[in-house]
């Protein structure tokens, strides 16, 4: 038993430093706001849309791209559809979208970029940019993804907003799950001259970084196992927080379930192929990225600890506090709840109208471990489509945003 306690002290000591340090990560939140300069000089950029059965949505994404504040001449829209059997590819043409054919088996959105990268590699273009394809994207987007590139980033994320954070439950969550990525992820990171992370769509990656590192994934997680491959390449990725794209959530507890479970097993193939590699780099973007990986395992290894102090205070008949057991769920579900309300503050949001994901994140958080479980026994994942159908254009989502 003695040595069992021991093995539950290194691991509490162990977890604290690993709370410590996204704790001290939240410092750089007060530091001055990195800018991006502006550049008279103007890109050419492949615009690049993976589309699965996405009839009901991808017209609507292209409409917002055609008004975008940027040149017409300088920009196409390509649209990928594959494993579809839909009118995706015919919407696509009809909106007047370059269409690309996969001519290749699909198992994942990676597969269709690494084939479109390919596909394009002879064009003159400057950069490309990623959307998925239920967005719809702000008008300056492409002239902030246009700064850049020409201030010397190869790739950069966006602004994630969303769509849909008042249909359910779910969607707050995720979109304050998104808000809280986007202060207490990537901005704090900015801010810190490291590297920020990918975050799936409004992913800016110049031509010359295709060029000089192809583009090389195979996880279920195309966006993190590319923001690995950054730290070790030692390509810093920049945040551009007025490149805004407005994002589709999941309404569903049953389809957020799938989505997470994948991006759950996605992180652990990530952890498990590059985590030595990470290690022996020895920079602060290389440590960074290894503590984002281990998320999985330290809310596994958070819960059964809390388990295992419990269940050996039964056995060892030893006098257990719930009063102070009690108390650390609390601080908890306080400690998610105050995050979620200084995130809203900051992003300008109404506490009000997002209430539901407030007082919920924290059951969207807890619903994961389970999750993170399954993710640590099970490789392989098949993807699986989640739909989407919110149809809004993006003069309306640009009034509500001001209102």
């Amino acid at each position: 038993m003695n040595i069992i306690k021991e093995i539950l002290k290194i691991i509490d000591i162990l977890m604290f430093i690993y709370m410590l340090y996204y704790a001290f990560t939240i410092l750089f939140l007060f530091l001055k706001n990195k800018s991006i300069k502006s550049h008279e000089k103007l890109c050419r950029f492949a615009i690049i849309i993976p589309a699965r059965n996405e009839e009901k949505v991808v017209g609507n994404l292209i409409d917002s791209l055609k008004k975008q504040n940027y040149p017409k001449d300088l920009y196409d829209i390509f649209v990928i559809p594959n494993n579809c059997n839909d009118k995706t590819e015919q919407i696509a043409m009809q909106k007047e979208a370059k269409v690309i054919k996969c001519t290749i088996p699909v198992k994942s959105k990676g597969d269709v970029l690494r084939y479109t990268f390919n596909y394009l590699k002879s064009s003159n273009y400057n950069a490309y940019i990623i959307f998925d394809a239920d967005n719809i994207v702000q008008p300056e987007f492409l002239g902030k993804a246009n700064d850049a590139v020409l201030d010397g980033y190869n790739i950069a994320q966006g602004y994630r907003e969303s769509k849909n954070p008042e249909d359910s439950w779910i969607s707050n969550c995720y979109s304050l799950h998104y808000w809280i990525q986007n202060i207490f992820l990537n901005k704090v990171r900015m801010n810190a001259n490291w590297s920020s992370f990918i975050n799936g769509t409004g992913v800016i990656i110049s031509k010359d970084f295709i060029e000089k590192h192809g583009y090389n994934v195979e996880t279920m997680t195309e966006d993190i196992e590319l923001s690995v491959q950054c730290a070790l390449k030692k390509e810093k990725i920049a945040f551009v927080q007025e490149a805004i794209t407005y994002d589709e959530q999941v309404t569903s507890l049953k389809d957020s379930l799938k989505q997470r479970l994948r991006w759950s097993i996605g992180t652990i193939q990530c952890l498990m192929r590059y985590g030595k590699k990470l290690i022996k780099v020895k920079s602060i973007t290389s440590v960074d990225m290894l503590f984002f990986l281990l998320a999985p395992l330290a809310q596994v290894a958070g819960i059964l600890v809390f388990i295992a102090h419990l269940t050996l205070g039964i056995i060892t008949n030893t006098q257990i506090n719930y009063i102070s057991k009690g108390i650390s769920i609390i601080l908890c579900y306080s400690t998610s709840i105050i995050i979620s309300v200084i995130t809203l503050k900051l992003s300008n949001k109404s506490i009000i109208k997002n209430i539901k994901g407030i007082l919920t994140y924290p059951v969207f958080l807890f619903t994961w471990i389970p999750l993170n479980v399954i993710a640590l026994f099970k490789r392989k994942y098949k993807w699986k489509q989640i739909k989407h159908t919110k149809i809004v254009s993006i003069d309306k989502m640009m009034e509500l945003a001001i209102k």
